[in-house]
């Protein structure tokens, strides 16, 4: 099969098995629907979901293919994977409750993480300031009232040495959401590993490092894209042979989701970076028997429950259909698609903010029941910002009931065989592979990204749901619906502005006791090796990093070697 007939060949299979006639329906839709509705004044009205998908009142059999059970669902552990990754799912091992944390200095944040591993959580996740994400130091002009304020402040190796002061990096997992500087980040964590005695084939975690989501939805980049790409390859080529348990890319379609996009468009564009990035590592030379292994995805879970869990069980039908039939992928490990979920951002309202915890329930209930690995529950005060220590456990509680007392992880797939849940899995499935299919016309997901073809799609869906929240077409209760006028105003998390002073101070201990020489021979050194597109520079940057290197000295060495880049207008 030629390469380029891969998504259309695919996509004219998946609507063939598709059963696009119902007799049963449409008997009683004339006979008894129809009926009952003029009797009693009903005037049938249509419904969709926020993919824009039409739904029908109710579904059965015939609205499946007469093999989706054997060919489509399978079984737990089993391929296409649909039902989910393991055999025994939650009975096994409740999914990890990750929580996202960081704030302020390195001090706070250490704090906030102790506190969470108190109270019961079993991974760690940090969030880091915006300088931090765009590679800045703290005491760049640029930085001034942002130190600190959306996540912890890292500007040095010392920073995250204090992040992780007494926390054993040999017995946690720990998830960065850095993209741009995540090589830089993943060093500093790598030397503190090393600090600690920690050997790298022990280090457990991920770092986000999906810069194609942040060309499509986030905008935080420092290079090109083709840059951005060979510093990814270079961290896939060195953990796969040096940190084994260490996921060096997380895919994000969270960021596409808050960016405006459908649940659909999050499916097809996190899977088509995806795509992209295993093609990159088979083009590198690795098996990807021996990489896909350490690829991993982020999800959001949003408000539209049946939706949520459709979604994530046709993402990892898609995604182990695709890796075997169209990358040769042989090993079971390289086929699943393991996936960490965080509850909705875009869903969160700041008027009567605690309605926000019924609806991170129900969202945190979706991931559960769509086969998550891994779950935070954004708090609900976070509208407002970032989230106090009372909201913060409350938004582990939710999880800790549902994990507890629900009875919900009992039983594997446990909506699996409704009849709904399975069409409208098959249903996000073929929209998924129109995308695909129309991604590969434009010249595939890095040309379509540069082309803001993506892009544009996003802004499209954005556009058409506010216009819908406005007119009072899509309810959002307590905003444009059951309203109140006066509200009572709610306790938040300030962040001191004594967060900057304090890392300005250590950014100044920290430049006069390191080897100042030394500094200036390791961004040399790692300067000749961006230059040298063989070369691997990730050994490069831990030497800079241990070196006490600074995050925006190490990333201005990108700056001059690669440049930067503007964003295509849309239009």
């Amino acid at each position: 099969m030629p390469e380029d007939s891969y998504w259309s060949t695919k996509l004219a299979g998946i609507s063939a098995r598709r059963n696009h006639g119902n007799r049963s329906f449409e008997e009683w839709e004339k006979k008894t629907l129809v009926p009952w509705n003029r009797s009693t004044g009903y005037r049938e009205t249509e419904y969709e979901n926020s993919s824009g998908i039409s739904l029908k009142p109710v579904y059965n059999s015939e609205d499946l293919s007469s093999d989706y059970e054997k060919k489509q669902l399978g079984m737990p552990g089993e391929y296409p994977y649909t039902r989910g990754v393991y055999p025994n799912m939650y009975r096994g091992r409740k999914w990890t409750m990750r929580m996202f944390s960081g704030f302020g200095t390195p001090e706070d944040t250490n704090r906030r993480l102790k506190y969470l591993i108190e109270h019961g959580e079993s991974g760690l996740s940090i969030a880091f300031d915006m300088p931090t994400l765009y590679g800045y130091d703290c005491d760049n002009p640029r930085s001034h009232g942002e130190v600190g304020k959306c996540g912890v402040n890292v500007t040095s190796l010392r920073d995250m040495e204090v992040i992780f002061d007494g926390i054993d990096l040999s017995r946690v997992s720990t998830s960065m959401t850095i993209n741009a500087p995540a090589i830089v980040l993943l060093a500093m964590y790598l030397a503190v590993a090393r600090k600690q005695g920690v050997p790298f084939e022990k280090v457990a975690g991920t770092v986000q490092a999906d810069i194609l989501k942040e060309y499509i939805a986030q905008k935080e980049w420092m290079y090109p894209p083709e840059a951005h790409l060979r510093i990814i390859r270079d961290m896939m080529t060195y953990c796969t042979e040096n940190v084994p348990k260490w996921n060096y890319i997380s895919i994000s379609g969270y960021h596409i989701r808050e960016a405006g996009s459908s649940a659909v468009q999050e499916l097809a564009f996190t899977l088509a970076d995806g795509f992209h990035y295993v093609e990159m590592g088979k083009e590198t030379g690795l098996d990807v028997d021996d990489f896909a292994p350490r690829l991993s995805f982020f999800f959001n879970s949003s408000i539209n429950f049946f939706e949520e869990i459709a979604k994530m069980r046709a993402a990892r039908r898609i995604w182990a259909t695709v890796l075997k039939e169209k990358y040769g992928a042989r090993s079971e490990k390289a086929m699943l698609l393991r996936f960490h979920s965080q509850t909705s951002g875009y869903t969160l309202t700041w008027q009567q903010p605690l309605n926000n915890i019924v609806r991170t329930t129900i969202e945190a209930m979706a991931a559960v029941l769509g086969g998550t690995q891994s779950l935070h529950t954004n708090s609900y005060d976070e509208a407002m910002a970032l989230p106090s220590e009372d909201a913060v456990r409350v938004a582990l509680r939710t999880q800790q009931i549902i994990s507890d007392e629900s009875g919900i992880p009992d039983v594997i797939d446990p909506l699996g065989g409704s009849y709904f849940l399975e069409w409208l899995t098959d249903e996000m499935e073929e929209r998924a592979y129109r995308y695909f299919e129309e991604i590969e016309k434009v010249g595939g997901i890095l040309q379509a990204v540069k082309k803001g073809y993506i892009q544009k799609e996003i802004a499209a869906t954005s556009y058409r749901r506010q216009t819908r929240i406005e007119e009072g077409k899509e309810i959002m209760v307590g905003v444009n619906k059951y309203s109140v006028a006066d509200e009572k105003p709610l306790r938040i998390l300030k962040i001191s502005r004594k967060a900057q002073k304090a890392q300005l101070d250590r950014i100044r201990e920290v430049k006069s006791e390191r080897n100042e020489k030394r500094v200036r021979e390791t961004l040399e050194e790692l300067e000749n090796a961006m230059r040298d597109e063989s070369v691997n520079i990730m050994p490069y940057v831990i030497n800079a990093v241990e070196a006490y290197s600074t995050l925006e000295e190490i990333s201005n060495v990108g700056r001059k070697v690669f440049g930067g880049w503007k964003e295509p207008v849309i239009v």
